[in-house]
């Protein structure tokens, strides 16, 4: 057994059976983007810039009053209370700009419901509907807060320990059926890209991530994210998806993007 691979065995160890998993599997943690864009897709290019550069403008009112909390649903009488975001925060959740580049008009929200794939399967949720000019269906944001992620049982591995051990930055998307997963992984200017493998088990699929062909001597330190698919034995299903390095499960989109799945 590698280093990589030894590193990832203790990380599945860690978590089987300990308060940390029993907690993420009560919780409320998205898998997909919290924010969804009208049904009918973008009706044209300057659209779609718009919303990649966040680049949104306020011509109407939001509403000021909403409940306090929320319910996630699952749909087979499991359920979870949580507090909900009111349409000013979640507006400018995703309307960070104010260029003069290609813009779309918010005319005003309403509090309705989604649904979204979360680490415990999909669920229906409370979201703000808020109306685009121009297009007939809205423009969706989850309103529920996601649960307070549960501290790891076991600690980061240091970078570059564990034979080259690296990262994996995020998950990207789910295949149908939950076979494969696409992650985003970094790799530099001077080796031939990111490799990620997987350890699972019926607890958890832990993501190990490394980089193949790296050369030695000067090199520049630019960073690049590469998106990779990994396929996994047996459906994802709601067992939980971690990070061999840092020991913590892997969080769909960035952190600080358009998207991210819990703070």
């Amino acid at each position: 057994m590698g280093e990589q691979e030894k590193r990832a065995r203790q990380v599945a160890d860690a978590w089987r059976g300990s308060a940390s998993a029993a907690a993420w599997s009560e919780g409320y943690y998205p898998m997909a983007d919290v924010v969804q864009i009208p049904e009918s897709g973008w009706h044209s290019k300057a659209d779609e810039q718009a919303y990649e550069t966040k680049n949104f403008v306020l011509r109407g009112n939001l509403p000021t009053t909403a409940s306090a909390h929320g319910t996630v649903d699952w749909g087979s009488g499991d359920t979870l209370t949580r507090p909900l975001w009111g349409a000013k925060k979640a507006y400018q959740a995703f309307a960070l700009n104010r260029s003069n580049g290609p813009r779309l008009t918010v005319t005003g929200a309403r509090l309705g419901e989604t649904t979204i794939v979360t680490s415990r399967g999909t669920a229906t949720v409370p979201a703000w509907l808020f109306t685009l000019k121009g297009y007939d269906t809205p423009l969706k944001r989850v309103a529920v807060t996601p649960s307070k992620l549960p501290k790891s049982p076991i600690g980061q591995a240091q970078q570059g320990s564990a034979g080259g051990l690296r990262r994996v930055a995020g998950l990207a998307g789910t295949a149908m059926g939950g076979r494969s997963i696409a992650v985003r992984a970094t790799h530099g200017a001077c080796d031939d890209g990111p490799v990620v493998k997987v350890l699972e088990t019926g607890e958890s699929v832990v993501l190990y991530a490394s980089v193949a062909g790296a050369q030695s001597g000067p090199c520049t330190t630019d960073m690049t994210e590469q998106t990779v698919k990994v396929e996994l034995r047996k459906p994802l299903g709601d067992r939980i998806l971690l990070d061999a390095l840092t020991g913590r499960p892997v969080p769909y989109g960035e952190p600080h993007g358009l998207s991210p799945s819990w703070t």
